[in-house]
């Protein structure tokens, strides 16, 4: 049976498309370990990049309702909706009650026998359940974002579109096809007890396209479900809020990109941070911080290959371009810092919408820290590190002794360089981590200077990140702010005392909004609560003893997820769901504080 569905505060049947779109509470994720489709709760998949998350997107309505394309598939008339995923999987069930009868939809991106398939395969397979419901659906390609035009192909082997490059296939048994004008295909059918129809919609990329056979798609589907709960049964985890941390590392494994190992920040672009317009980023990109914090998270649970694939992809590319730290690469590990502006409306009309990322080249001492503690954990593990990965390590802790005393963007990328105390804090980690990794013969190099520089960051911190008569940490020296990153070293072991706990207070009393939490001091009238904000604060109150309180929390910050259980970048104080989703720093975060929480338990015990 598929999971539980939850409570949630989106949980409508019926959902109006203002305009053509829904809430971002509404989507749901499945992906085949290359790219991602979300699939909204009336049916409709609204974005689907083909053949990798990064490419342009034939189906993206989620941005433009008018032009941007979609994949339909409901009842014609009124219904209500449950949702679940297969449990251990990132299939989804989706089952349709009419007056008339009941109907599931089970949703997958189809998987091979031997891992993901070489061409994009979405299977919409619908199954009668009790009685007769009568099903719409429609297959619309999108302009890339207004760049191409969709045409179809007569190529006489069945519905054929070519679009920019990518060329797309429907391949159906008993959806009744009707070919309407252009390169749009819709029709209507019934479902009866028993009864099995599926679609199929193929893609590729400057390649020919594969036309699978209805039964082989059938059987596809039962596959990918194996496949995932294959993978879930290496999943050790049976702490508290299981359930959540194991959707939340399946939400992750969307997220890795499987022919590199890099890790996708989120799988979307341009999905406003708020209703004001003008955040919209594109997060199709792989962040140092976001891969450290994964392979934490996935050497915790027992995972090997994604954990060894993204460290070996991070350090190998950091060493392909020889260059300083690096903040993100894209997912075949090549760096851009171009960004374009597509003349398309946006989310509910909220732009711009935006494909590549302006922080590639900033400065930020956070990132020192974050590539130290990857490998960190992976020599915790057991893992043993090669001589050119350790050279690598070796320079960056001496570019980190060199350059923490630099003005960087700290964490939150801003264009204000000052010298952010959590990007100090992040070089005396890095610093920290080397030491160790010395100390345990993995890497060489001139050990008294990393522990003098570390020593000399701590002072640092002491006199100026520190202010006396507001009794908190300050965002950096001379400023009042609040600065929520300073929440994940009470979890590095920087400072669990009295001034961690100190900041908490005054953060809890100016930064957070029920379970919701904003990232800085001035920020509220900018952007929505930040979803990792709220569990960066229950694994900090579990650093500094405060353990009923932490728990208390993560049951209210769980309960904000949606109805299958996945988190976007930020929550707004009214509940709705704000910038790109699924994020994988919001799951991340969620499982670092799930297992914060029961380390400091076991300790107690």
């Amino acid at each position: 049976m598929p999971e539980q569905t939850r409570d949630t505060p989106d949980a409508t049947d019926n959902e109006d498309r203002t305009d053509g779109y829904v809430p971002l509470r509404s989507y749901a994720a499945i992906g085949d370990g290359r790219t991602v489709a979300l699939i909204a709760r009336d049916g409709r998949i609204d974005w689907l990049p083909i053949p990798a998350m990064d490419s342009p997107p034939v189906f993206a309505s989620i941005v433009d309702a008018e032009h941007g394309g979609h994949i339909a598939l409901r009842p014609t008339g009124d219904a209500t909706v449950e949702r679940a995923y297969e449990p251990g999987t990132n299939v989804l069930v989706t089952t349709w009650t009419t007056a008339s009868g009941v109907a599931t939809v089970t949703d997958a991106m189809v998987t091979g026998v031997a891992g993901r398939l070489p061409w994009a395969e979405i299977a919409r397979c619908v199954q009668g359940v009790e009685g007769a419901v009568e099903m719409e659906w429609a297959v619309v390609p999108g302009t890339i974002l207004q760049t191409a035009e969709p045409k179809r192909l007569d190529t006489g082997n069945g519905a054929v579109i070519g679009i920019d490059g990518v060329t797309i296939a429907i391949v159906e048994r008993g959806f009744d096809p009707v070919h309407e004008d252009g390169a749009r295909f819709s029709g209507r059918f019934s479902t009866s007890v028993g009864s099995k129809s599926i679609l199929t919609v193929v893609g590729t990329h400057d390649e020919p396209i594969f036309m699978p056979e209805p039964e082989r798609s059938l059987a596809g589907v039962d596959r990918t479900i194996e496949n995932w709960q294959n993978w879930s049964k290496e999943f050790e985890y049976d702490g508290p809020w299981a359930d959540a941390v194991q959707r939340s590392a399946l939400a992750l494994k969307l997220l890795i990109y499987s022919p590199t190992g890099a890790i996708a920040a989120a799988p979307t672009t341009s999905l406003p941070e708020d209703r004001t317009g003008g955040k919209n980023w594109d997060y199709r990109f792989a962040w140092v911080r976001d891969l450290a914090y994964t392979v934490h998270a996935l050497t915790r649970f027992g995972l090997r290959e994604e954990t060894h694939a993204a460290v070996s992809w991070v350090m190998r590319t950091i060493a392909q371009h020889d260059e300083t730290m690096p903040i993100f690469y894209r997912l075949d590990g090549t760096k851009t810092d171009e960004v374009e502006e597509r003349d398309v409306p946006g989310w509910n009309g909220i732009g711009p919408v935006t494909v590549g990322n302006r922080a590639g080249n900033q400065l930020q001492l956070g990132v020192w820290g974050d590539v130290f503690a990857i490998l960190r954990q992976y020599v915790r593990a057991g893992n043993v590190l090669d001589r050119k990965t350790a050279a690598v390590l070796e320079q960056l802790a001496d570019d980190a002794c060199h350059r923490w005393e630099e003005a960087d963007s700290g964490m939150w990328e801003l264009e204000d360089a000052q010298h952010y105390v959590t990007s100090k804090i992040g070089a005396w980690q890095a610093l920290d981590a080397a030491v160790e990794l010395h100390d345990a013969g993995m890497i060489d190099g001139p050990r008294d200077k990393w522990i003098e520089n570390r020593e000399l960051i701590e002072t640092w911190v002491s006199e100026n990140g520190w202010d006396e008569e507001r009794g908190h940490y300050v965002m950096y020296p001379g400023s009042d702010a609040l600065d929520t990153s300073i929440l994940i070293h009470a979890m590095s072991g920087f400072d669990r005392g009295p001034r961690m706990r100190s900041t908490i207070r005054a953060i809890e009393e100016q930064l957070q909004r029920g379970p919701l939490v904003y990232r800085y001091s001035g920020i509220e009238d900018e952007e929505s609560p930040f979803v990792a904000c709220s569990f960066w604060l229950v694994a900090a109150l579990a650093c500094t003893g405060r353990l009923d309180e932490a728990r208390s929390l993560m049951e209210d910050v769980v309960d904000q997820a949606n109805d299958v259980g996945l988190f976007s970048e930020m929550i707004s104080e009214d509940g709705s769901f704000m910038g790109n989703v699924p994020q994988g720093l919001s799951h991340l975060a969620l499982i670092q504080a799930a297992l914060t929480i029961e380390e400091v338990a076991a300790e107690g015990s």
